[in-house]
């Protein structure tokens, strides 16, 4: 679904005259020739293999059988899942999500654990979230490596995740975040710039431009559904916009006819490698990432909550309907066992109550949690 029409083909279609001197019999006016040098993607497989293998370590470290009362699929043993209440997407407690590096604003800005903006990209919330992720990262990111190499597509993917976590702690101050939808928005906003700035070497461009914005509206259409964080979303996708013009141009059609011209035939002339608005675009969209970047994170260590200043922001990551309400944010707590008691501390705020451990407690652990962090 996520592939690229007409922009994934690194075959080129170049027009070669013949010279009038040659009495060679005319060949036809136009023929195919690869000019690209074709990658063998090896670092997106690695980047699904690592965050797949940090997901068994985080519920390694999670041991549910040991910290919680009941876990799904126990025959897994340390593996087993939390709750459902507590975790419906089959993982980790949150604390255990903390403790290995998700994002948590409050740990970012009050104990400068700025690393947290990274650390985050590689957890993953449960068995569907890192399924989903990682599928729709083979197939964006295989055909991006092919066409691009390991080294600007990792540099997009990477730039693009910590732009995501850091539009997303700008916004969202409460509760812990995890996942790789930042760095994933990232790739699809680099296919668009890559459209844009490489336009004149493609085919079918309008085909190629229509089917990549639909998938790009879906995606973050689908982010203004409730609990889902889609400032992580544009902010990866924006990250990846801007830096395709940068890490993905390519050379201009004539430059690439007159260089691919074989033996005996005369291309039409170019006089750049390429075409002016190319380094337009990569002079400002580099001046654009560093200014965003800068500010942002300016204004994150200063503890500015972006919604003070902005009464409509909200709204870009969720929209109230009939159906749901944004009003509600999921909310996380750490639990510690005392003896027969259970010490609740809410993430957010750090408040914390204690509770004498009963059936009772326990199922209603998220209803607790919410009342301490309320």
């Amino acid at each position: 679904m996520m592939g690229r029409e007409g922009a994934g083909n690194d075959t080129v279609e170049i027009k070669v005259h013949p010279k009038r001197e040659n009495n060679v019999g005319s060949p036809p006016p136009y023929q195919n020739k690869s000019v690209f040098k074709k990658w063998v993607p090896w670092l997106v497989p690695l980047f699904v293999v690592t965050n797949i293998a940090v997901f068994i370590a985080v519920m390694y470290v999670n041991d549910c059988p040991t910290n919680s009362g009941s876990c799904v699929a126990p025959s897994l043993g340390r593996f087993s899942f939390q709750p459902l209440k507590e975790n419906p997407l089959l993982g980790p407690s949150s604390s255990t999500l903390v403790k290995m590096g998700a994002l948590d604003v409050v740990r970012v800005v009050n104990e400068h654990q700025s690393w947290r903006l990274i650390s985050c990209i590689w957890l993953h919330a449960g068995v569907f979230h890192v399924v989903a992720n990682m599928l729709s990262l083979l197939l964006i990111g295989i055909r991006l490596e092919q066409e691009f190499g390991f080294v600007r597509i990792g540099l997009v993917y990477v730039i693009s995740g910590f732009g995501g976590s850091l539009l997303s702690a700008l916004f969202i101050q409460t509760g812990i975040s995890v996942g790789a939808s930042g760095a994933l928005f990232g790739l699809l906003g680099g296919m668009l710039s890559e459209l844009i700035t490489n336009w004149t070497i493609y085919a079918n461009k309008s085909a190629a431009l229509t089917t990549l914005l639909c998938i790009i509206a879906i995606n973050l259409a689908v982010g203004l559904l409730p609990h889902v964080d889609n400032y992580a979303h544009i902010g990866g996708f924006l990250s990846g916009f801007f830096l395709g013009f940068v890490f993905l141009i390519r050379p201009q059609f004539k430059w690439i006819n007159q260089k691919a011209c074989p033996p005996g035939y005369i291309a039409p002339p170019a006089k750049s490698k390429h075409k002016t608005y190319q380094y337009v675009l990569w002079v400002v969209s580099l001046i654009v990432i560093i200014i965003g970047f800068t500010l942002g994170m300016a204004a994150l260590l200063r503890g500015i909550n972006v919604n003070d200043h902005c009464s409509w922001c909200h709204y870009l990551s969720c929209v109230p309907t009939s159906l749901w309400s944004c009003n509600s944010r999921q909310v996380y707590c750490q639990s510690t066992q005392l003896g027969n008691q259970l010490n609740l501390t809410c993430l957010s705020n750090g408040k914390s109550n204690l509770y004498y451990l009963s059936a009772d407690v326990l199922s209603k652990f998220q209803q607790l949690c919410a009342q301490l962090c309320s």
